[in-house]
């Protein structure tokens, strides 16, 4: 048999090999590099930061403490700059001057920050307490007995803050209006100083406020803020930020829910990593962490309407100097599908 094969025949088949090889590679290659482009599409979408700046309140922010939200956001290249502010009114105000991204703050502070006209966004609730750590507190023997008496009393709590909500609530309560007190205005830390020196008739405040008052000055309780203040507060965002940055805010929001679940779980570590943060005694932490919660939720219409209730009390009570529409605040369902945690959205 013959097995030889003419030159040229070996010559054609290499010639059809290496057209078909070269073929393959300059097909794929429009491929490959389309395969690249949507990777690194998909990595950055929701993403058109560099930096991220979030807000703490002075009074104990463990997400700050254990720097969780810093790690996650570390290998996409985002840095967080943490600012601290002494209460959400200021944090407020600090996010509306554009120096603020997300933040976390009682009802009432962002109510106040759309009356100014403020571009926020809610984009998540947080879990409601009991109304224990915030309360309407007199001194030991203070003659104010029940909250009616506070009537031409002075009265210090921090404007704008979820305690304006408490007092005026409180006051209703009892047929008494805004303007039967002496209001004064103060932060928390001038309002305490004020109290121990018995300067001022009564105080609104939060915890750990209110816990060390009550353990050092033997602070009385008037009125807790126990079926007033059920909204929980929540997490806030500059709108601009939250539409152009869906995939930072969601991640944010998901180590947040994560740590607070672990925190609900492990009260005695939560004193232990406040304790040298707000220089306070651990039986006393400890107080102030049985009263809190850590998780978040979901917004919804019902966190919305109630929100709309507590603007329009304010606004018909005169504290703010014009009625505002809460859902001019509030992102689209797609937006919120965006940067709502799974962990989140199934509450």
């Amino acid at each position: 048999m013959n097995f030889n094969i003419p030159q040229r025949t070996v010559l054609q088949k290499l010639v059809q090999y290496s057209a078909s090889a070269l073929a393959l590679v300059f097909l794929s290659a429009p491929i490959a590099t389309n395969i690249v482009q949507a990777q690194n599409t998909t990595n950055k979408a929701g993403i058109k930061t560099k930096v991220v700046r979030l807000a703490y309140q002075t009074s104990g922010d463990i997400v700050k403490i254990k720097g969780v939200i810093d790690k996650r956001l570390q290998p996409l290249g985002i840095k967080v700059e943490w600012s601290p502010f002494p209460a959400g009114p200021q944090l407020m105000e600090a996010m509306n001057a554009n120096r603020v991204d997300i933040g976390s703050v009682g009802e009432t502070p962002p109510i106040f920050a759309q009356a100014a006209g403020a571009q926020l966004a809610y984009i998540a609730g947080r879990k409601p307490s009991k109304g224990e750590g915030s309360a309407i507190v007199v001194q030991k023997d203070s003659p104010i007995k029940t909250v009616k008496d506070l009537k031409g009393k002075k009265v210090v709590f921090q404007k704008g803050s979820a305690s304006h909500y408490l007092l005026l609530r409180a006051l209703a309560e009892v047929g008494l209006k805004y303007s039967d007190i002496q209001a004064v205005s103060l932060t928390p830390a001038e309002a305490r100083d004020a109290f121990i020196q018995k300067k001022i008739d009564a105080w609104v405040a939060w915890d750990p406020f209110i816990a060390v008052v009550q353990n050092t000055a033997n602070a009385r309780v008037l009125r807790n803020a126990s079926k007033i203040a059920t909204q929980g507060g929540f997490y806030m965002a500059r709108r601009s930020f939250a539409v152009e940055n869906p995939e930072v805010v969601r991640i944010v929001l998901e180590e947040v829910d994560k740590l607070g679940e672990w925190a609900e779980s492990n009260p005695d570590e939560v004193v232990k990593i406040l304790a040298p943060e707000l220089k306070l005694d651990p039986a006393l932490l400890a107080v102030v962490v049985r009263r809190r919660t850590f998780r978040l939720r979901p917004i919804n219409s019902y966190l919305i309407s109630e929100q709309q209730r507590i603007a329009d009390l304010f606004y018909k009570e005169g504290v703010i100097p014009k009625q505002v529409a809460i859902k001019d605040s509030v992102l689209s369902s797609q937006q919120y599908a965006a940067i709502t945690p799974q962990r989140i959205s199934k509450k």
